[in-house]
Formats: structure tokens, sequence, C-alpha cells
């Protein structure tokens, strides 16, 4: 297995810019088991495509405004982008340019407050502190949302609905677990009307999951941590749709790591709290989740890898060149597939 396995042309007009105005209005493309034809649809169509007693598990993350703009002393722009709170009212955070993050260097935001590089932490990550004011004024006042690099905009104040789910609980993620855009309030209650359980958890997404595979090997590329939590009523709604003989979907590949993260050998799934390093490439025995809801993933993603391990490469990637010439929309804001492994 090489990295350039999960390689795909993609022509850069295809990259969803803005969102569409109806979050269910987005294309779906249904992946069946091999030898069966690929399928064109609306994501309306979606509870048709889920049976009465299963169980789709939902990540309820809330995106942060995380994203600051401010100069350095000299004048020049900066920009830093908290990641999570650490110890002693300071942040781990990331910035650019990494001169203007160095330790006693400060970033002014406005005419108050000033973010302070306290330490140089692993992998470009920073230690920072804010004076004149706290991080939750500077978030509410300041902050933006953190769109992904490939889309070519700042973040707007549309982007404050937009790039959230519907169902957003937990502020905590610096990325939208974007297979959940595309679901509605009402989509919701059709889905649960015709016998379909929910049940939530929360992940919260870092900036490891834009990191490209620099590694011939996908197995060598090092994963960041992310911290997730299942609750003992979503970890019984598992154990009890699968006694059932229901299936598990899970909505988004942040879902299927917490879950496969969390699953006893036998498929139970453990409540609690814990972070995830895990990387599910080909080969992986999945142990809770049987179908995916997902949006297309940059090439030679992890996350690509992710869906490859569930469908097969092969197939996967057969979908993404259908998917390119039919002129989806790809990535965050893009349309998604949905992948039945049986």
């Amino acid at each position: 297995m090489r990295t350039a396995d999960f390689d795909y042309h993609l022509p850069p007009e295809l990259i969803a810019q803005q969102p569409l105005a109806e979050r269910t209005a987005s294309r779906l493309l249904v992946v069946r088991p091999d030898p069966a034809p690929f399928e064109d649809r609306r994501f309306s169509d979606l509870p048709s495509l889920i049976p009465s007693g299963d169980l789709l598990v939902l990540n309820t993350t809330r995106v942060r405004p995380a994203r600051l703009l401010g100069t350095r002393p000299g004048g020049g722009p900066a920009e830093v982008l908290l990641i999570h709170p650490s110890t002693d009212d300071s942040w781990v955070a990331m910035g650019k340019p990494g001169s203007a993050l160095r330790p006693g260097k400060r970033v002014r935001l406005d005419e108050q407050i000033e973010v302070e590089t306290i330490e140089i932490l692993d992998e470009g990550y920073r230690r920072v502190r804010f004076i004149g004011g706290t991080a939750e004024a500077a978030l509410a006042r300041l902050g933006r949302m953190p769109l992904p690099p490939y889309i070519d905009r700042d973040g707007g104040a549309a982007d404050r609905e937009r790039y959230q789910t519907v169902y957003a609980d937990r502020e905590g993620s610096v990325a939208a677990p974007t297979a959940g855009l595309h679901f509605s309030e009402r989509l919701l209650l059709q889905l649960e009307a015709r016998g379909v359980g929910v049940a939530r958890l929360d992940l919260e997404v870092g900036p490891g999951t834009f990191r490209p595979v620099e590694a011939e090997d996908p197995a060598l590329h090092p994963m960041h941590p992310e911290r997730f939590e299942i609750l003992e009523d979503a970890a019984a709604s598992i154990a009890a749709t699968r006694k059932a003989g229901g299936r598990i979907w899970a909505v988004g590949t942040t879902v299927v790591r917490a879950l496969e993260s969390a699953a006893e050998a036998d498929g139970t799934v453990r409540s609690g709290k814990a972070d995830t390093r895990m990387l599910i490439l080909p080969g992986y025995q999945f142990r809770v989740v049987s179908n995916l809801i997902t949006n297309f993933h940059l090439p030679r993603s992890t996350l690509v890898m992710l869906v490859a391990a569930l469908a097969g490469t092969e197939r996967v990637m057969a979908a993404y060149r259908h998917a390119v010439a039919a002129r989806y929309r790809f990535y965050s804001y893009g349309d998604a597939m949905v992948v039945l492994s049986r």
C-alpha cells in the first residue's frame, strides 16, 4: 500500500467555495458494494436508504471562531489560530508567520488585547496567553470561523451559522464535521419518524485533519491527538441496536474514529472521555461501524484512506473518478457520499 494509491485529479473549479442555500439540496453519491452501479441521488433521499432499527451516530462538536487576525509590533499582519485551552489560562495555538510567534513576541488584536507567545511546542504549536483581555472576549468580538485552506476567501458572518451542523453543541473544534452539514432539523425528524435511532458523541476536530500524508507508506503518518467523549446513553443505544441486528451509521470520519477507538474486541463501545490517534487504513477490521455518510476528501489524505478501509481502495477511487466526471462539488461545502459496506 502506497500513499499514491489514494491520489486523484480534481479540477480546481469543483472545490466548493460557498455552501448551498438549502442544506439537504446537496447531491449524494451512493456507493454500494461492487459490482452495484453508483447512484446519483440528493441528500434529501437519505431517509429512504436507512432501514428502521438502524442507528445514526452524529458528532455534536461546535466549531470555535478561533481565527484571530492582528498585527506585529512593526505593523505587519499576523494570524493566531486557537486550538484548545492549556494550563494557567493559556492556550495551545498555531499562527503565521512563525517569526511573530516566538517566545516573548506579541500580536496585537485591537486597541486592548494582545496575544503573547510563551513557548514553542512540538509540531509547530505554541502556548500563548492573552494580555489586556480574555480569550473568550477576543473570540466573541474578533474571532473568525477557521475555514479550510482550500476555501479561497475569509470566513464571513454567514459562515458562523453555515459552517456548523444544526445539532452542534459544545464548542471545541477548529473544523466542522462536514458530513453533518447536510442535515436539517426536518430531515432528522423524518429519520426518527421512520424508526431510525439517533445517538450523539463529541470529537474535537483538530488542524491535523488537513495535514497531508507526506510519507510514501501511509502507515508512517503521525496522527495528531483529538479529544472525544461518548456518553453512557450513546454507548447503550449502540449496544441495543447491535443486539437487535441493526447497523451503525457513522455521520463522518470523526464518528468512525471515535467509535472504533472506544470499541472492545467484541464491538462493545466504552463510554467516557479519551484521546485518539487512530489511523484507519485498508485492512482494518471494523468493530462497530457498518455504513458511513461522508464528504469528498483531499487526495492522499488519511480521510480517503479511512473510507477505503470500509469500502475497498479500488471501489472508493472509482467512486471519486465518477464524482469528478459527474461534476460533484468537493470538500467541506461540497456534496456527500454514502458508503454501504453490505
